[in-house]
């Protein structure tokens, strides 16, 4: 079968190498068909591990397929059907585990992809309680952005920050996999949507989303144009992942008692904060990794309900390294997709 794998940093190969062992207990075979590209591919492809792994390592933490084979004891799963697979490989017994808070595992092996080999190839065995199923009406490309991007948005949204129908959401880059995403499902429940972007080609795909107002950030200071929209007032949720670029921007963005979720830091991880200003405007601002597997299940019904991520290019499987340099040249809009 095929695996693409990192060999060195920033630089991978598509090798042919054995299929795997038919499942163990508790496991199933998965065939992938569709890897969703995520900033956490240009992490791995950079370097930027964080942690010890040993190279070759094979790619893709987000993926899309149907079981192959079913491992002993296996239940509620059958060959052929579309699942995703959660890719970080929790221990399952911990208390957040049994409580349903996977994404805060005290116990967790590493992240598909990233410490351990990922999804990028033709068959992998994983665990069966890792699988989540893909609604029938749910097309594999959308399936395939369900567990990173989909996931990170519903946890994001609502398990932190709460968004209620009716409030103002300030959406930073609206034309990332992310960004494009939160657009879609604030506007699905009636809220009033602001988004920045760093184009005019961008602005004109925001507001075919659906996003009430567009600031071009590179032409005007977004907390300004921010404050004029809300009468002063500020947002009630700022949707934050871009980091030191945008940070102070977001405090001054959020109306008193505002809720700033933020789950990246692309353009830098450090950022500062007046401590009077957080109590006396009462802000809450809560950090968001990843997502439970059961946000990942409330976005695949979101999608069977008609409110679809917003997919920008689909490469195959040789051209893995274009997908990686159009996400980082920033041109893109909406999500990338690899199909095996």
């Amino acid at each position: 079968m095929h695996a693409l794998q990192l060999i060195a940093d920033r630089e991978v190969a598509l090798v042919d190498r054995e299929p795997p062992p038919p499942p163990p207990p508790g496991e199933v075979t998965l065939r992938v068909r569709m890897v969703g590209l995520n900033h956490i591919d240009v992490w791995g492809w950079r370097g930027m591990a964080f942690a010890k792994r040993q190279l070759p390592l094979t790619v893709g933490a987000e993926a899309a397929g149907e079981i192959a084979a079913i491992g002993e004891g296996v239940t509620g799963l059958r060959v052929g059907q579309r699942v995703v697979p959660f890719g970080a490989l929790t221990c399952g017994v911990c208390r957040a585990c049994r409580e349903g808070r996977d994404n805060l595992c005290e116990d967790v092996r590493g992240v598909r992809g990233f410490h351990i080999d990922g999804f990028a190839q033709d068959l992998i065995n994983h665990p069966a309680r890792l699988m989540i199923p893909v609604p029938d009406t749910v097309a594999m490309r959308d399936a395939a952005c369900a567990t990173v991007a989909y996931g990170t948005v519903e946890h994001m949204l609502f398990d932190n920050a709460k968004l209620e129908p009716g409030e103002t959401i300030l959406i930073h880059a609206g034309g990332s996999g992310i960004g494009s995403i939160a657009i879609r499902i604030a506007k699905s429940i009636g809220c009033t949507v602001i988004t920045t972007v760093g184009s005019a080609e961008k602005a004109e795909k925001a507001k075919a989303l659906g996003a009430d107002h567009v600031i071009n950030y590179r032409q005007d200071r977004f907390e300004g144009v921010v404050r004029r929209l809300t009468a002063k007032k500020g947002v009630d949720v700022v949707f934050e992942h871009t980091g030191a670029d945008t940070w102070q921007g977001s405090l001054l963005s959020m109306k008193r008692g505002g809720r700033l979720v933020t789950c990246g830091a692309t353009s830098g991880p450090t950022g500062s904060i007046n401590l009077m200003q957080l109590f006396q405007q009462q802000y809450r601002i809560i950090g968001s990794f990843g997502s439970p597997m059961s946000a990942i299940a409330r976005g695949l019904d979101r999608m069977a309900s008609g409110v679809l991520p917003v997919i920008d290019t689909e490469y195959p499987l040789e051209q893995f390294r274009d997908g990686i340099a159009r996400l980082e040249s920033r041109n893109v809009f909406g999500k990338i997709l690899v199909s095996l």
